[in-house]
């Protein structure tokens, strides 16, 4: 007990270690989780705003607004601090590989004896290792060796994930057979060697590799430019999850993501096994793996394709609570507009439902907050409810609905009474 309070003293309050990030991270949830179902049940609203629906639910949404920040801050600190820590321990899991790889060389070498493959194969092991090290250096702000694999939102890329390892393999098969033949003399052996890196036998391998990588490319084109377009709506992630390969941006199963992942890493591990049963060459695929992996590609970058859509206004009413007599809309009113694709994937957190914005003339309404316990009925990705401004004029007005990613909605007229 002593020694874990001396180690907690060792903390200040401007320790940016990752167990201070976490726990900070930890305290901003807890802290806005019981102001939310304080407010939720009616609680510590001042007596100054009570007494208005109007002003207190406009008080409360601003406080709840405030503490998500809060929470949304500490989870980027947390982010950021965990990216330093991954880089470290991404690295030492490599070195790891290569000690295991070692003993499993050892161990098969007992009955057989050692030879000169299983020398080229440690030595591969290891250079490759120093050279994942030495990237992972220079990116170590970036997360070291996940920092190729991140994408512009900060989330893990699934076409950039899939080639890197394609290549990370390739690169090992070609290191060893080039170790090999460093090592070995003029002769049979050397000739067996040079017929293992023919081209008619890699191929199928290379053919997967090129896919791959233009796949991985296309797609960072097709998001950029339907972005651009308002076409998708994207928003970063605090930081990388290995779930990012497998989900869509909201964290739902992705069926093209893990369909994708699932056929490249079967074909991936028959190709480590085919490297592995004969060292002396590269991997050699079946023309028919290479086109299971084509038709797993082309139905992941279709998906890319396909995925995204504007937000959508449908229509807006008047919002009556019971026992209020049908009218018109006038200024003081809540109306409530009604579409598709208010929320977008990514966007559930309180910090991007704050940023909802409604365009309601020459006027900018910000979306209040409503709390119930364990969520928020307004806003929603469907339906949301705003008031009308005293500053609207009566007349014939447009609104228009901007979500948090920064995407603008079609406009929809309404008529303001006076």
């Amino acid at each position: 007990m002593a020694v874990q309070e001396m180690s907690r003293g060792t903390h200040t309050t401007a320790c940016a270690c990752e167990e201070c990030a976490r726990e900070g991270h930890r305290r901003a949830v807890a802290a806005f989780l019981e102001k939310r179902d304080e407010f939720a049940a009616g609680q510590g609203v001042p007596a100054a705003v009570a007494h208005s629906l109007g002003a207190s639910r406009q008080w409360v949404s601003d406080e709840l607004t405030l503490s998500a920040r809060t929470v949304a801050d500490r989870g980027r600190e947390a982010g950021t601090s965990w990216l330093h820590v991954f880089s470290r321990r991404a690295v030492l899991a490599v070195w790891i590989a290569a000690g295991v790889l070692l003993l499993v060389q050892v161990a098969a070498a007992l009955g057989t004896g050692w030879t000169t493959a299983r020398t080229a194969g440690l030595l591969a092991a290891l250079l490759l290792a120093g050279l994942l090290t030495l990237a992972a250096r220079a990116q170590s702000v970036r997360g070291g060796l996940l920092a190729p694999l991140v994408g512009e939102d900060n989330r893990l890329s699934t076409s950039k994930a899939v080639p890197t390892a394609w290549v990370v393999l390739t690169a090992f098969a070609t290191l060893l057979l080039a170790l090999r033949l460093a090592a070995s003399a003029p002769g049979p052996q050397r000739q067996a060697l040079y017929a293992g890196l023919a081209l008619d036998r890699a191929l199928p391998l290379l053919s997967v590799v090129v896919l791959t990588s233009g796949v991985a490319v296309l797609v960072r084109r097709v998001v950029s430019v339907r972005i651009m377009g308002q076409r998708l709506q994207k928003l970063p992630a605090d930081r990388p999850r290995g779930a990012d390969l497998l989900t869509d941006d909201a964290g739902r199963g992705s069926f093209p993501d893990a369909q994708y992942v699932l056929v490249s890493t079967v074909v991936l591990a028959y190709a480590a096994a085919s490297l592995a049963r004969f060292p002396d060459r590269l991997p050699q695929l079946p023309w028919a793996m290479a086109l299971l992996v084509a038709l797993s590609a082309a139905v992941y970058l279709a998906a890319k394709y396909a995925e995204g859509s504007r937000p959508l206004v449908l229509s807006v009413v008047r919002r009556r609570e019971p026992g209020d007599l049908d009218a018109a809309v006038r200024p003081g009113d809540d109306i409530e507009i009604r579409g598709v694709g208010f929320v977008p994937p990514g966007a559930q957190t309180p910090e991007m439902l704050a940023r909802l914005v409604v365009r309601i003339g020459a006027v900018h309404v910000h979306v209040p907050l409503v709390p119930v316990p364990g969520g928020f009925t307004n806003p929603s990705d469907a339906v949301l409810t705003v008031p009308l401004p005293a500053e609207v004029e009566p007349g014939r007005t447009e609104i228009q609905v901007v979500t948090a990613a920064g995407v603008e909605s079609n406009r929809c007229t309404i008529d303001v009474a006076e």
